[in-house]
């Protein structure tokens, strides 16, 4: 694909896609221009480097995001359905939980999502700092959710770059560490049940945690004279 030819949106299309298949230490310039059937040299016309890159891609994934119509639905539905899809979208792209230990991201996809976000606390009751606090508590939740298998994936492919079977390593990992359960009775009633694979959890349990998390927060709205 010759320079003139080359567009960012190409670019930023390809490099998220070449993420979500190798994740966060796959993403190089050379293997970039690959896929793109160009040179590395012309993808420097449209990012400067790798670092500029991530920013741009990771603010685009931002614009997946459901933000629901707060005129047409309850508060309490805007928040499930955004923390939904965020985890949604985090589970679609988990290079990005990669990336938040090294990278700040900022830009209007993630503008986009924060400033609705903020609106549906807001319209719970929430002001100020307190609808900050809501915000932030449920994002934390569904982050935190999405960080064992980000971390499993970032694992496998670790092993798979040096050459060993990954679920052959997992499988032997939870064949010793059942070994180390055995004096526990409730772990050792646990073997052999989702939630004994490697960081998984039980069925619904993000829904469940998510729902729980409204439950609080609901407690906390103030009433309608003390806003």
């Amino acid at each position: 694909m010759a320079r003139e030819s080359l567009t960012k949106e190409q670019i930023v299309r390809t490099a998220i896609e070449l993420l979500d298949e190798e994740g966060l230490e796959g993403l190089n310039m050379r293997s970039l221009g690959k896929r793109l059937g160009t040179v590395a040299t012309a993808v420097y016309w449209h990012v400067k480097n790798k670092d500029d890159l991530v920013l741009l891609v990771g603010d685009h994934v931002w614009g997946e995001i459901e933000l629901p119509d707060l005129d047409a639905v309850d508060w309490r539905t805007a928040a499930t359905r955004m923390a939904t899809s965020l985890h949604a979208m985090l589970t679609r792209h988990l290079w990005l939980v990669q990336a938040f230990g090294s990278y700040l991201f900022y830009g209007p996809g993630k503008a986009r999502h924060d400033d609705h976000n903020l609106a549906v606390y807001e319209a719970a009751g929430f002001t100020g700092a307190a609808a900050d606090r809501a915000a932030a508590g449920v994002f934390t939740y569904v982050l935190g959710s999405v960080l064992g298998a980000s971390a499993t994936a970032t694992l496998t492919r670790k092993i798979s770059r040096d050459g060993g079977d990954p679920e052959e390593v997992f499988g032997e990992t939870m064949a010793k560490a059942a070994e180390s359960v055995m004096g526990y009775p409730r772990l050792r009633a646990r073997l052999g049940t989702p939630s004994t694979s490697h960081n998984a959890a039980p069925h619904d349990t993000f829904d469940f945690g998510l729902q729980a998390l409204l439950d609080g927060l609901e407690d906390r709205i103030p009433p309608a004279g003390h806003r």
